[in-house]
């Protein structure tokens, strides 16, 4: 089967479509950062950098293969922690009909969205309810359903919508759940090296601590890779001390937040230390959001919210600090893509 990724970010779901034994030919991306991150990690795909809006035609050899076009049209609108632009007002909520309009020129034998779980409620489900009619319309029999990526063996607590079609009339059934028992962020991480707050350190030896998801996502290397934390300043961490594992800002002593307007208002993800016995709470905005180790006073590195995402350690992330961080945390994580496509392998 030819893969086609357009909204690709830096590849986690073209990773799992790999994964899969699906060969992704194409992919297109306007983010310079994340597509070098794609190209970088995907040497057989040719990386289109380029506003989707500006391309009108795929170029590749399609003999007997099938075809799956995928991807990931920007959801800040849908989500639900957007009450701003959360609405039919927003132009990024109809991104979506450029993937409708590449379904179009490509005609694709299967189609697949993911899109955060708020797109399910969004405007009374007005949007997903146009997407499917939409995909109905050019021929596709559609259906959709919210997946827990810690179901299927990662290590975060993120739920996704997929809407997939099938040009030949297949009512596609989704993947049930690959692990009952999901893996902890100690079994993702605590073999990655001791860190400190600001620490960017390239190459880093890893810890005397084994699991079998740790074992899997060193991909045999013999040092961690993109060791890189925010420097943040001495009041944030003097507020981390104060937060225990499951904790939040509501743990932190008023006086020590006194430079909020009203700090009762904060976000609960705000400040979330994470629980070393349970997966991770979504990723997302990992730096904007504060999420804090589970046993040191310091954020996430790169390579450990990669780790929680499900990318393996050879997989390298482009660009400043920043960049790298967002594009981990809007990533598909792709062992939960491998767990679609392989349904999908199996009744192509």
């Amino acid at each position: 089967m030819i893969g086609i990724e357009v909204f690709s970010g830096p590849g986690g779901m073209s990773l799992g479509a790999t994964m899969a034994g699906i060969d992704v030919r194409i992919a297109v991306e306007k983010d310079a950062f994340a597509a070098e991150t794609f190209a970088k990690n995907h040497k057989s795909t040719t990386v289109v950098v380029d506003d989707i809006k500006n391309i009108n035609e795929f170029v590749f050899e399609r003999n007997n293969e099938k075809v799956v076009l995928f991807g990931g049209p920007p959801c800040q609108g849908f989500s639900n922690s957007n009450q701003k632009t959360r609405s039919k007002d927003n132009p990024k909520n109809w991104l979506f009909e450029e993937f409708i309009r590449c379904a179009k020129l490509i005609k694709p034998d299967w189609v697949v969205i993911e899109n955060v779980k708020g797109l399910v409620n969004m405007e009374k489900g007005y949007f997903l309810e146009k997407i499917c009619k939409d995909l109905n319309s050019i021929g596709y029999t559609v259906n959709f359903k919210v997946l827990n990526a810690a179901d299927f063996g990662v290590p975060q607590k993120r739920e996704r919508i997929f809407i997939v079609g099938s040009l030949h009339g297949i009512a596609f059934d989704f993947p049930l759940p690959t692990h009952e028992k999901h893996i902890s962020v100690s079994e993702a991480i605590f073999d990655l090296p001791k860190l400190s707050n600001g620490d960017l350190v390239e190459t880093l030896g890893y810890r005397n601590y084994s699991s079998d998801y740790s074992k899997e996502m060193r991909s045999g290397l013999r040092k961690a890779r993109q060791n890189f934390v925010t420097k943040n300043s001495d009041l944030i961490i003097k507020r981390y001390s104060h937060i225990p594992q499951g904790g939040n800002w509501k743990n932190i002593p008023s006086e020590l937040m006194s430079n909020y307007k009203d700090f009762t208002r904060c976000h609960h993800g705000i400040y979330r230390r994470l629980k070393e016995n349970e997966p991770s709470v979504v990723i997302g905005n990992f730096r904007k959001n504060m999420l804090i180790h589970p046993n040191e006073d310091r954020g996430l590195s790169v390579r450990e919210a990669a780790r929680l995402q499900s990318f393996p350690d050879n997989y390298l992330f482009s660009g400043s600090l920043i960049r790298q961080q967002q594009q981990v945390g809007d990533a598909v994580p792709p062992l939960l893509a491998k767990a679609l496509f392989n349904k999908i392998m199996e009744v192509n």
